[in-house]
């Protein structure tokens, strides 16, 4: 019998053999996100896909699979990197292992509004780590504008200050921006996969996480967990990274393509996001969770040394700059 390594998903398997098929993999790009289908930002996906197909006259196509089919985000960026036809929506603090300005965007309370993201992408020193980021890791950034809601404290014990959560062992991603923030906060972090906190919550592995309203509802953590804590404490960035290599063979004008319709459905994912985040509270709470607004204050204050600790301290006040804060 073959081992657990030696067996890929079929889905995985796909997105590696289409490497060996130079041919059909110029025309196809195979999405990647650990969310599931009903979130705002699969939406923003379909749009993406429809519209590139559309612009295209069907020459490039794009084929999504939610709910992590693919693999992890990292190891899906690996296969970007080797040249596959694949991309994955991720966040800053992911790619911050290649270029490490990345993980700022992950970093506590950076922006205050929709309208910052766009002014922040737009700006010369982002692009300057898009650039370094090809050059680097041999990966494309598509684009940077899908905002996927404010991240919040789950837990199944009343949270009012950083104090309250000492010795809470709360889920986040595994990348240091996240994991510094989540410790800055007064939680125990543990890094591990999304699509494992539902159970991990539910064994007693962990006794909270930290997310944003779609993805909570969208993967049930309604059932495992009972307090919703509005903490705000990092404005979700993503964006949507493929092959550096695989998005060059392109034709320019199927880039473009590409580029234009990734930042627009970004945008459009993101604004459905925000006009969708009261209803997603409503229907949490019609679930038995219960949602607390608290004084943001003492936390905001708890993590500004997330900053000084990861070396961002000036490279904050450099995108507060391009903020015009």
């Amino acid at each position: 019998m073959k081992s657990v390594k030696q067996v890929l998903s079929f889905a995985a398997a796909v997105a590696f053999a289409a490497v060996a098929l130079p041919a059909a993999a110029q025309t196809v790009l195979n999405v990647n996100t650990a969310l599931t289908t009903d979130d705002p930002m699969y939406a923003g996906l379909e749009r993406m896909k429809a519209n590139v197909e559309k612009r295209s006259a069907g020459k490039l196509q794009i084929r999504i699979f939610p709910g992590s089919q693919l693999g992890k985000d990292e190891d899906v960026l690996e296969q970007a990197r080797a040249g596959a036809n694949v991309a994955v929506l991720v966040d800053g603090g992911r790619l911050a292992p290649f270029v490490k300005e990345f993980g700022i965007l992950g970093a506590p309370y950076l922006v205050d509004n929709f309208d910052q993201v766009l002014r922040l992408q737009q700006n010369a020193l982002f692009k300057g780590w898009v650039e370094k980021l090809r050059t680097a890791a041999n990966l494309q950034v598509l684009s940077f504008d899908w905002f996927q809601g404010h991240r919040h404290m789950l837990t199944n014990v009343p949270v009012k200050v950083p104090a309250d959560l000492k010795g809470v062992r709360v889920r986040t991603p595994g990348a240091p921006v996240w994991l510094e923030t989540v410790r800055a906060m007064g939680a125990t972090p543990t890094g591990m996969p999304w699509s494992e906190v539902y159970s991990a919550l539910q064994t007693k592995v962990i006794d909270g996480a930290e997310a944003q309203h779609p993805a909570v509802y969208g993967a049930r953590l309604y059932e495992v967990v009972k307090i919703i804590t509005k903490t705000e404490h990092i404005y979700l960035i993503t964006g949507i990274v493929t092959s550096r290599a695989w998005f060059d063979k392109l034709p320019a004008d199927q880039q473009a393509i590409l580029a234009e319709e990734s930042f627009a459905a970004g945008k459009w994912a993101s604004e459905a996001t925000i006009a969708s985040l009261a209803d997603y509270e409503k229907k949490l709470r019609e679930k038995g969770v219960t949602i607390v607004e608290i004084d943001k204050a003492p936390f905001k204050a708890a993590t500004a040394g997330v900053y000084q600790t990861l070396g961002y301290a000036d490279l904050r006040k450099d995108v507060d700059k391009a903020l015009g804060k």
